[in-house]
């Protein structure tokens, strides 16, 4: 999942019994009481995630200690790794289970701090778009969205192979309420016409799938994060709202943030971009204030950063 590229569709190859796996999983998802459900995901994530996958986990590992470092958090991060395997467990079975839950439980399952910024953006006229860390449990977060509020989502995510898997999730989702829209050059399109029906748009802006972002410092190291975000809002006026929803207990808890606005950077408001820069400038400016807001909320659970992939150029190295 993440911002809208523009110019690559990202396909993401999974194992060819994956299908036959998430039907599986969603049946023992939807037989088991909830509570024991919450706990074998973590166990199971937790003991099972860093031995199946151990090159994931030392990358996890990697991506937390960055987050240590830079907040200058004690260095357990072979511990948080750990936990973080586990609250992606977690992820994983509530997603699957999500879609057999009724509007009470949902809404009982979850509470939220600054909705009405959100509701705000909303009263101007404006889809809120949503930026997010893949932290913790925003599938949780649409589906209260959408099933408790009554509110239209829509979300980027990124494209899988077998194309069967892709057609599987945008089912899963559909059924609380998310509107799917895949990576690719469409996407920007289609993302403009939810922010004018003001439906809620996230965007998972942590990790750029296509390569060709916008440099930014991220957790005191230089990388990109998607242009999707500052494009997006500068098409449509609408503002960026930096976003997390965090585990807590049994319980998940959503954190709205200030919103950013796309003419706070404009030249007009003196914040004028370098010299010989123009859009591209103040895209930056826009991405850099997202990567500064999201490593705050990241910092607050670096256990619940689902982060495994590379994301600065010396993972790669």
């Amino acid at each position: 999942m993440g911002g809208p590229g523009g110019r690559l569709a990202v396909r993401n190859r999974l194992p060819d019994k994956t299908l036959a796996a998430l039907r599986l999983g969603s049946l023992l998802a939807r037989a088991l009481p909830l509570s024991a459900l919450i706990r074998l995901g973590q166990l199971l994530g937790a003991a099972i995630g860093p031995r199946l996958l151990p090159a994931k986990a030392a990358q996890l590992q990697r991506h937390i200690s960055r987050v240590e470092a830079a907040a200058g958090l004690e260095p357990l991060a072979a511990r948080r790794a750990v936990e973080g395997f586990g609250s992606y467990g977690r992820y994983w079975v509530e997603s699957l289970r999500i879609p057999h839950l009724d509007r009470r439980n949902i809404d009982r399952g979850f509470s939220v701090f600054g909705f009405a910024k959100l509701e705000h953006v909303r009263a101007a006229g404006y889809g809120p778009i949503l930026v997010l860390p893949h932290l913790g449990g925003w599938e949780w977060a649409a589906a209260w969205l959408g099933k408790v509020n009554g509110l239209a989502v829509t979300a980027v995510v990124e494209r899988l192979e077998p194309e069967e898997v892709f057609d599987w999730f945008a089912s899963l989702r559909s059924a609380y309420g998310i509107n799917v829209v895949p990576v690719g050059p469409k996407a920007m399109v289609e993302l403009s016409a939810a922010v004018k029906r003001r439906d809620v748009v996230c965007l998972l802006a942590d990790r750029d799938i296509g390569g060709r972002g916008i440099p930014v410092d991220f957790f005191g190291e230089r990388t990109t994060l998607p242009a999707g975000p500052a494009l997006l809002s500068r098409r449509t006026g609408a503002p960026l709202l930096p976003t997390a929803v965090y585990f807590r207990g049994r319980q998940r808890v959503g954190l709205v943030g200030d919103p950013i606005w796309p003419d706070q950077f404009s030249a007009a408001t003196g914040n004028r971009a370098p010299a010989g820069t123009g859009g591209r400038g103040i895209n930056q400016r826009i991405m850099q204030e997202v990567a500064d807001r999201l490593a705050e909320l990241v910092t607050r659970a670096p256990e619940q950063w689902h982060l495994l992939e590379p994301n600065w150029p010396s993972d790669h190295r």
